[in-house]
């Protein structure tokens, strides 16, 4: 029986949680030397990481390395701005996956504002090929990259940016999303799919190249529309097409409660279930939520501690993402060697959950769902928004103090003082927080409600509805004081 926290309850056991930087979720971030926390300690095993068997019998390392959030020489955390990538940390890291056997690299055309794998590219080519798994996308997402000639110049700028003339894993970026068209008409998923992919030949391509070799699993990446999701499949049931892999959003909430994140989004339970009957290999994206899944309260922490003192909070989550037997790697976009110590630490080897540590994780999962917190990645393809608001910061702010208790409801009807003096502080500690965290020029009350980050978000947030959430709840907290 899951036992459920009532919203005091909740607030009482919730505080200053054990929290990553916020740099460490925020995308290509600052090549300082703050350290992540949250993380375990101890020794990185070499020669025990857990591998999982591709359709080709090849031998993937569980742990992926996500390439979408690299250290940058400068600057605070590089979100909007174009900031040069800090090679020799990103050689670096790369170098430190390859020694502990990770073999698997994902990125995409437009990570780290494009840089993600001209870097990726130059990292791996120091290694011998057979050393790792390149995974790249056709990310050909706005109308001007809808033609064939335009979608092929993408396939083959990828490779030439990675330095190979084959590619290990290459996705249909991101299906399952709505756009615009070059006239400014708004497109259904379906109609969108079409434009992208079948309308230009471009599926049927990308078909033969893996005929010919130059691709050696074609799969897609999902966000969104699940009719598109169950329409891709159905082609490789009719035989028409079949497909290599498919990258899905998966951890220990969106498996059964994704729905009460976000209405459009399906649990990955599904997901998972419909490509396992398949016999496709999975990979796992978002297996921290986009970090939210270490910004716990202190009574969800104190469960973990509870169970294994000596483990991160992390830890149990990537665990759970790679607990299904079909699941073939789990990417994480690790920008410190804290992170990446610690994912290694956790699949050398992957140690599987039992029914008793699936309840636990369930049990948090499900207060956290009730917990209205806005169902945002990090992964900032909103931006950069046309008026300067801070979109991402915005909503990593907001979810961390919701996580630890520090958004409540004005207790004027409740009797108690020790109610109100709950209420003062949260008060205070949300506006000094929300200043220093996101420059009042740059906060929700600038949102001006154009949607043109609408289409751009997989997550399919309906973000100026949350700008006005955001902005209503700082203004009562001010007409409070």
């Amino acid at each position: 029986m899951v036992r459920k926290l009532s919203r005091r309850q909740f607030i009482k056991v919730a505080g200053a949680a054990s929290v990553a930087t916020a740099a460490a979720v925020a995308g290509c971030s600052t090549g300082s030397e703050t350290k992540a926390e949250g993380m375990s300690l101890g020794e990185v095993a070499e020669g025990k990481m857990t591998m999982r068997e591709n359709l080709h019998g090849e031998q993937v390392s569980l742990l992926g390395y996500g390439c979408m959030r690299f250290p940058t020489i400068e600057g605070e955390n590089g979100r909007e701005e174009n900031l040069p990538l800090d090679q020799d940390a990103i050689n670096r890291l790369v170098d430190y996956a390859i020694e502990h056997g990770v073999n698997l690299f994902d990125t995409a055309p437009p990570y780290c504002k494009g840089q993600s794998e001209h870097a990726v590219g130059i990292a791996l080519s120091r290694h011998p090929r057979s050393k790792y798994y390149v995974s790249t996308k056709l990310s050909n997402f706005v109308a001007e990259t809808w033609s064939r000639e335009a979608s092929i110049k993408m396939y083959h700028n990828s490779m030439r940016e990675l330095k190979v003339d084959y590619l290990d894993y290459y996705m249909l970026h991101s299906i399952g999303g709505t756009r615009r068209d070059a006239d400014g008409r708004e497109l259904d998923s379906m109609e969108l799919l079409n434009r992208r992919f079948f309308d230009n030949g471009m599926l049927d391509f990308l078909c033969e190249e893996r005929e010919k070799g130059r691709i050696h699993n074609l799969g897609f990446s999902y966000h969104g529309d699940i009719k598109v999701f169950d329409y891709l499949l159905s082609l490789q049931d009719n035989g028409k097409y079949h497909w290599d892999h498919v990258l899905i959003q998966h951890n220990y909430v969106d498996w059964n409660h994704s729905k009460l994140l976000n209405e459009r989004n399906t649990n990955s339970s599904y997901l998972y279930g419909e490509l396992a009957k398949r016999n496709i290999p999975v990979f796992v994206m978002e297996p921290l939520l986009g970090g939210q899944l270490v910004n716990l309260n202190d009574h969800a922490i104190g469960m973990l501690k509870q169970r294994e003192p000596q483990a991160s909070v992390a830890s149990w989550a990537f665990r759970f993402a790679g607990n299904q037997p079909r699941i073939l790697t789990v990417l994480s976009g690790m920008t410190y060697i804290e992170h990446l110590q610690d994912n290694i630490r956790t699949y050398s080897p992957h140690k599987p959950l039992n029914d008793e540590e699936l309840h636990m994780l369930e049990e948090i999962a499900e207060v956290y769902a009730n917990f209205k917190t806005v169902p945002c990645t990090g992964c900032k393809y909103c931006m950069p928004c046309p008026y300067g608001i801070d979109i991402p910061t915005i909503f990593d702010h907001f979810n961390k103090c919701l996580n630890e208790g520090n958004v409540l409801s004005n207790p004027a009807d409740e009797a108690d003082d020790e109610a109100r003096r709950a209420f003062r502080k949260a008060r205070r500690r949300f506006l000094i927080d929300y200043d220093r965290a996101v420059p009042s020029f740059r906060q929700a009350d600038h949102c001006i409600g154009c949607g043109r980050c609408l289409a751009e978000c997989p997550q399919g947030i309906q973000i100026p509805e949350q700008m006005q959430r955001i902005n209503d709840y700082v203004e009562s907290l001010k007409l409070s004081m």
